[in-house]
Parts: C-alpha cells; structure tokens; sequence
C-alpha cells in the first residue's frame, strides 16, 4: 500500500507537468490519413515527444461517441509518458468526424438528442472485432517505416465499444500486443464465434479490464463470467471493479458520470502496465 501510494503521488505530479506541455512544441500533434485500401484512408491523430528518441506504439480505440478533442487529450495524456500514441476515427468507412456538443455529450450539433444516439449507435454497428483488427494491422504497418515508433511490440487500451476490440487483437495479435486494456469495454463475453474471450489462450500479453459498478452495456454477470473464463487459464490479467462508477466515469466531459479519484486510477494502471510490458 505505502508504494502504491508513493506511486500515486508522483503520478499527481506528473499530472501538473501533463498540463504544462499541452500544446507546447515538447510534443508533435497531427492528423495523419493511413491508406487502409485502394479507396479509404483512416484519419488518424498521432501524438508523441518531439525530440530524436524512438517510443513504443500505443493504440488508443474511442468509445461509441466517436473522436473528439477529449479523446486528442487522453492521447497526449499517454504520449507524455514517452509513448508514440495513434487514435484513429473507427468510422472512417460509415462517416465523416463529428463532435459531440460538449459539455454533456448528450447529441451532435445539427442533431436532435433521438438522431445523434441513434446515428452514434448505427456507425458503432457497423464495426466488428475483424474490422477494427485490420485497421490495427494497417496502423502497425504504418508505424514500421515511422522514426520514432518502437514497433516491436504494442499496447492498446480500448474504451467503451472498443474494449473488446483491444481484447480480440491481444488474441489474434499474439507476437505483437504485450498490453491491453478495456474501460468499461462492452461486449467482452458473448455468444458469438468470435466473442474475444473464446480466444484468451492464444494471447501472451497481460491485460487489464477497468469496469463499472453499475453498467447497463457491461453488466456484472458478463464481468463475472469473464473472471471465471480467466482464472481457469494461465494469461496474466487484472479484472477491477470501481465502486459507485457507471458507464462512461473515466472520462472528464462524461457531466455526472465522471468519476475524477477513480479516473486517476485508471490512468495509474493502463500506464503503469505499459511501462512494465513495453518500456
């Protein structure tokens, strides 16, 4: 307890520094579109230090809502870290960007609160585990031929929908990702042929899944059946439940349902296992 401690104050610390290099030139920020086809390129937002080291890869997958300045700012949050950090739009191939109205993300401008829910909810159907595990392998063959991406092995950490993406790409990935996590990831255990957890013993990475206490898209019976999938395997994971969380607590522009203590301790165990498993 007392090194968790330590450890949480100097991650505190590191906090304040996060915020003063925000849009300083310590970190390169862009927009790049990665070719995924013949006719489809993925815009992706790419941040990392901006001196002449070379980072390991890390793959931040958004949430339902879609890519927008918070999820930018999550992005950097891990890049100040020394880490070279990709967040594609996942729904390069159904729409162009949008923003959600902030701060309550309760619908798209121009929308109504009934059409931005159910547009958000008609592009999130349109991708699967197999979808987005190609734009993964489009964004590490993209790394290969960047400077300053170490892309030996990833990390990924998924949000939301994006949970049991990072969780299906630690299986099928197996050589690639040492790290994945899932924040309150939707999807984890399913009936489906290619529910993630039917392929946990191919994977050779540690995971990490960060769950709500009260979550309608992420129930505690399917927590419950992922720990008893887990357990009876050998893969290195880590299930946690935050009390008095719901869906959506660890991200700030989230109104009521950010969580700020048990965000921070999000934060402290996706970096603290990159740091173990890819530095």
């Amino acid at each position: 307890m007392e090194k968790l401690c330590e450890n949480r104050g100097l991650f505190a610390k590191f906090t304040v520094y996060f915020k003063s290099i925000m849009g300083s030139d310590l970190m390169i920020e862009k927009i790049v579109e990665i070719k995924v086809s013949e006719n489809q390129k993925m815009p992706t937002f790419i941040v990392h230090p901006s001196d002449d080291n070379i980072y390991p890869v890390v793959i931040l997958l958004m949430d339902a809502p879609g890519i927008r300045q918070e999820l930018h700012d999550m992005a950097s949050r891990i890049a100040a870290c020394g880490y070279y950090v990709l967040c594609p739009n996942l729904y390069y191939r159904t729409a162009k960007p949008f923003e959600w109205n902030k701060p309550n993300l309760n619908f798209i401008e121009g929308y109504s609160p009934e059409a931005s829910r159910e547009l958000m909810f008609k592009n999130m159907d349109n991708l699967s585990n197999a979808l987005v595990l190609e734009d993964i392998d489009h964004m590490i063959e993209f790394c290969e031929n960047q400077n300053s991406a170490k892309n030996s092995s990833i990390g990924l950490v998924g949000y939301c929908m994006s949970g049991p993406f990072a969780f299906y790409a630690a299986g099928k990935l197996p050589e690639k990702v040492a790290a994945a996590a899932s924040i309150h990831g939707v999807k984890l255990v399913t009936e489906s042929e290619d529910s993630p957890h039917l392929f946990i013993n191919s994977v050779k990475g540690e995971l990490y899944f960060g769950c709500a206490e009260t979550d309608s898209y992420a129930p505690l019976e399917m927590i419950n059946a992922l720990e008893k999938h887990l357990s009876a395997t050998s893969v290195d994971y880590k299930i946690e439940i935050f009390p008095k969380t719901h869906h959506g607590f660890a991200f700030p522009n989230r109104g009521q349902l950010y969580n700020r203590r048990h965000a921070e301790t999000h934060w402290f165990r996706i970096l603290d296992l990159f740091s173990r498993k890819l530095k």
